[in-house]
Order: structure tokens, then sequence, then C-alpha cells
């Protein structure tokens, strides 16, 4: 964070936090009002998430369906009050299947917060 606003070091730390999967460290990034849109979900915007409780439960479901979860090849960017981080995902899933795929989050920013991540992850075919 530089004057009250998030840098790439803050988008970083974040993305560590995933790969270490501490729920509180990333719930510390997160602003109170915060929403989590999720890459999949019944609604156009996938599953919505709003709230601290809500967007906790929601990140991590992300581990409970893939508990070997790592977010690697991140780079970030930042215009004003919006960011982005792009990445490739890899987990294996309760059935064992492995997925290696690329995604991206899209961030708003409010002062030196995260008020929302929207995620999105290609399909593979």
């Amino acid at each position: 964070m530089v004057d009250g606003k998030v840098t790439i070091a803050t988008l970083e730390a974040f993305a560590d936090a995933w790969n270490r999967h501490d729920i509180d460290g990333l719930m510390s990034f997160m602003t109170d009002d915060c929403v989590f849109e999720a890459n999949a979900g019944p609604d156009v915007s996938g599953t919505v998430f709003r709230g601290r409780d809500d967007v906790r439960r929601g990140f991590m479901r992300a581990w409970q369906m893939f508990p070997d979860a790592r977010w690697s090849n991140a780079r970030h960017f930042i215009s004003g009050d919006r960011g982005c981080s792009e990445w490739i995902f890899s987990g294996t899933g309760a059935d064992g299947k492995r997925v290696e795929i690329a995604g991206c989050d899209i961030f708003t920013f409010a002062g030196d917060r995260i008020a929302v991540k929207n995620s999105f992850r290609k399909q593979r075919s």
C-alpha cells in the first residue's frame, strides 16, 4: 500500500496468501462490505458472496474443492481503483482429476483494501 492505495505489492501479498491457504491473511485485504463473484454458479455473475463472513466461506470453498490448490505465474496491474491479477490455477479435485487452467481476478478497490474480487477461469474442453 502506498498513500492509502492498493499497490502491486499488495496484490502479490494477496496471491501469496491464497497459495498458503491462509484465510485470515486473505480477509485482512478485504473491506467490511466486500463482495466475491466466483467463477462458477447459477447466476450471470457466478455465485456471489457478500460481506466478510460469506466471502470467507466462498474463498474457503476453493481449498475444500481442491485441497492442493495453487495459483502460479501471477501477473498484476492496477489502474485507478481497479486492478487485475492473471494466474494459472492448478489443483486436484476430490474425484482425483487434475486441473490446470488460466484465469484472472478483476478487482475494485476502496482505499487500501479490496472491495470486489470478480474471478474468471478458462474452460477446457
